[in-house]
């Protein structure tokens, strides 16, 4: 028998969840045929057989989330199905807590004993034990607990009915000599009842989540409860880039058959900028800061499945020619959904660019564990003052989050300025300055 294990999917990727099973319970499978697809909040990968055989257990259905190292199911090698073991019978109680909750007033006839000092005392000190002794019709006493307000509605939302101020359990309650209350156990709240569902309208349509969309915003929703996330705006000047980009592009696909874009110009201002400020190039651990030593830079892109962000490895060894190749490979692999977890991992900082669906102005929100994230956007023609003139430039605007934690907001402002200075004057890039 060959167990199915959810393999490690990643830097910071402890789950996963099941989108398809691609076999079913009964059914041969080869060795290393992909057997489910398991996605991530990155990437779907294909779990294969580990053997040749039958699938004779699928441990959990389609949308459960599974952890890394989990049994998520099992493949019979000699070929034969095998129907699962039958779940062993339950347990039988030894003991059963004998406590009865009513749900009317206590009668006229049950007499209710004072208390003992010593218990007055006791329930003075924890509100949580009985308020007075009933007696018993053998003569002995049992204690009532007064149900708070908040108790009473969550019981009768659970039941459907009235709820009486006390619950009687038939524990004894120490004698008055003893001078204390012994220890009730807690008695549980009922469940919550489940959220109402509404039918949609007739000009809705409803459509369920998909496992990788979930996942996607579980993560974004974490990234705005962890990380102090704060966002600086400014303006870069395209004029000097794109006459450059222009005077060259010719001999620069002759040589490298590949475009020259925007985005390697980008990268490379980025790298410049994290050298001169580290802690925009680190991630915060715990209580401790790490500092990476490598500039390993995600370039956000859409996928048609969600927002991916594969990385451009050792961006501060590359040249332009290899950005751009690279840029491409990675949004090819995106688009045809053959991004590995190797592509998608270990990122150190992420740029982001709304400007091509013509986004004017966003607030990117972190990759964590990543302290900052670059936006850029659409470039639109604005009047600007040069010199004592007013002139039509090409401006785009940038935004940078950042996370407050590590980041102060100077070292925010300064690092963007470096950013804004580089692509103005993109000469400093050739010369590395």
């Amino acid at each position: 028998m060959a167990d199915l294990v959810v393999p490690a999917l990643g830097e910071s990727i402890s789950e996963a969840v099941i989108a398809k099973w691609l076999k079913k319970v009964g059914e041969t499978t080869g060795q290393d045929e992909p057997v489910v697809d398991l996605e991530t909040d990155k990437v779907s990968v294909q779990l294969p057989a580990p053997a040749k055989g039958v699938l004779t257990e699928q441990s959990f259905a389609e949308g459960s989330t599974v952890r890394v190292g989990q049994v998520i199911g099992r493949i019979s090698e000699d070929g034969v199905a095998q129907a699962p073991a039958p779940a062993p019978p339950a347990a039988v109680p030894t003991t059963v807590q004998a406590t009865t909750t009513v749900s009317t007033p206590p009668t006229p006839t049950t007499a209710a004993a004072p208390p003992a000092a010593g218990a007055v005392a006791a329930r003075d000190r924890d509100p949580n034990l009985p308020a007075t002794a009933i007696a018993t019709p053998d003569g002995g006493q049992t204690a009532a607990q007064v149900l708070s307000p908040a108790r009473r509605r969550a019981l009768r939302e659970h039941e459907g009915h009235a709820v009486a101020a006390t619950t009687v359990q038939t524990v004894p309650v120490a004698s008055a000599a003893s001078a204390t209350l012994p220890a009730f156990p807690n008695q549980p709240l009922p469940a919550p009842a489940p959220p109402p569902t509404f039918p949609p309208r007739r000009d809705e349509e409803v459509v369920a989540m998909t496992p990788l969309r979930k996942r996607i915003a579980e993560r974004l929703v974490a990234a705005q409860h962890t990380a102090a996330v704060l966002t600086t705006f400014n303006e870069v000047d395209m004029t000097n880039l794109m006459a450059l980009r222009s005077r060259h592009q010719d001999a620069f696909v002759a040589r490298h058959g590949i475009k020259l874009g925007f985005m390697s110009f980008f990268t490379k201002a980025v790298v410049a900028a994290l050298i001169d400020f580290p802690m925009l190039n680190a991630e915060v651990r715990g209580t401790d800061i790490v500092y990476k030593k490598r500039y390993d830079i995600g370039i956000a892109v859409g996928s048609g499945r969600g927002l991916v962000v594969p990385v451009v490895r050792n961006a501060e060894r590359l040249g332009f020619a290899e950005v751009e190749k690279e840029i491409a490979v990675l949004a090819g692999k995106a688009k045809d959904g053959k991004l590995t977890l190797e592509d998608l991992s270990n990122g150190t900082f992420t740029i982001t660019n709304g400007g091509i669906y013509g986004s004017m102005m966003s607030t990117p929100l972190l990759n964590l564990p990543q302290t900052g994230i670059l936006g850029m956007h659409n470039i639109i023609k604005r009047p600007i003052a040069v010199g004592d003139e007013i002139k039509l430039r090409p401006m785009m605007y940038l935004a940078l989050s950042y996370d407050h934690r590590l980041v102060d907001g100077r070292e925010a402002v300064q690092f963007l300025v470096a950013v804004k200075e580089r692509v103005e004057n993109p000469e400093r890039l050739l010369f590395a300055l």
